[in-house]
């Protein structure tokens, strides 16, 4: 398949565009620098756009299969993030002016404010106050998306990141906000961003988890 893919550069995206290389797919890489994606391959095309116009997307957008976003901002407690959404308006302009339809992207667990009242005590108390303000631009970009009749999405929702490599564990899902055990407790707190990745790959060409946003985490 063509797959244009936002947030190429940063840690998970670099895992997606190596990962869809593998399987054979044809990847347009859309970054802001050039010169910070170092992957090279016959399959891969990195080209320079701005993930808030639609003007500067649309030309990449043209011909893809599928658009694949891991695009991440840093939090900022007083002046608030907004990149998920300005970027999503941008990037759903453009697939509809291009005509492509299908959409998967990654936000994170515990995103709708009161999901994260059976976490840990760190993840309630300490990391989720931490990083508020993603969630909340997280969650607006999600209802931005369940209002969206026209584009074929998927939203991702993980639990946090790490750097290791990509296994053959199964991958636990729920549609919520956090993956449970049986009595409604989050299932451990991470998963390898290659196996998020791997997950999110699976979904090209298939209905699954089609318009609805699936937690995951690897089984143990």
């Amino acid at each position: 398949m063509k797959i244009a893919v936002l947030g190429a550069t940063g840690q998970t995206g670099q895992q997606l565009v190596g990962q869809a290389l593998q399987q054979g797919h044809f990847v347009t890489a859309i970054v802001r620098n050039l010169g910070k994606l170092t992957i090279t391959h016959d399959n891969l095309k990195v080209v320079e756009g701005n993930i808030f116009s639609k003007d500067s997307l649309k030309p990449h957008f043209e011909g893809q299969d599928a658009v694949m976003s891991c695009l991440g901002f840093p939090p900022a407690p007083l002046a608030g993030v907004t990149g998920y959404t300005e970027s999503m308006t941008a990037t759903l302009s453009a697939m509809k002016e291009a005509r492509v339809n299908r959409y998967i992207t990654m936000t994170s667990w515990y995103t709708e404010p009161n999901s994260g009242n059976k976490a840990s005590f760190f993840v309630r108390y300490m990391l989720l106050p931490m990083i508020g303000s993603v969630l909340s631009n997280m969650y607006k970009m999600e209802q931005v998306l369940q209002e969206t009749e026209d584009i074929d999405w998927t939203v991702v929702r993980p639990p946090g990141l790490q750097n290791t490599p990509v296994t053959e564990k199964e991958i636990l899902t729920h549609e919520g906000y956090f993956v449970p055990d049986e009595n409604g407790i989050p299932i451990g707190q991470t998963v390898s961003r290659a196996d998020v990745t791997r997950f999110m790959l699976s979904l090209l060409g298939t209905s699954s988890w089609m318009k609805k946003a699936v937690a995951i985490i690897t089984k143990s």
